[in-house]
């Protein structure tokens, strides 16, 4: 992500992710959206080729989320800590409780 907080330092004219800074959360937002129904269309290609399609459309979701993520000043590692206190939860006892939490 270094260089991602570079570009975001720095606004490079001629930037892609220079660009996607500029649109904001919808901007970015909407590349994340696209990227991951493309990583979804991928993965359900047969044999080789989709393995590879997958893998470039998988490529494509992480950069976009790291440019969401750098928008909004969250580092990596900051995912990975909230990853780490969720092993070994349940993925729906995880879900209940933040149910219960917005509903009170």
């Amino acid at each position: 992500m270094t260089t991602i907080e570079d570009r975001k330092r720095e606004m490079p004219e001629h930037s892609y992710t220079t660009k996607l800074f500029r649109g904001g959360v919808p901007k970015i937002g909407s590349k994340v959206a696209e990227e991951a129904a493309e990583v979804i269309e991928a993965a359900g290609e047969p044999g080789e080729d989709g393995r590879q399609h997958t893998i470039r459309e998988a490529a494509d979701v992480l950069y976009h989320l790291f440019v969401l993520l750098a928008h909004r000043d969250i580092q990596l590692e900051e995912v990975e800590a909230e990853l780490a206190r969720r092993e070994g939860i349940s993925g729906l006892d995880e879900k209940a409780a933040r149910q219960q939490t917005s509903d009170s």
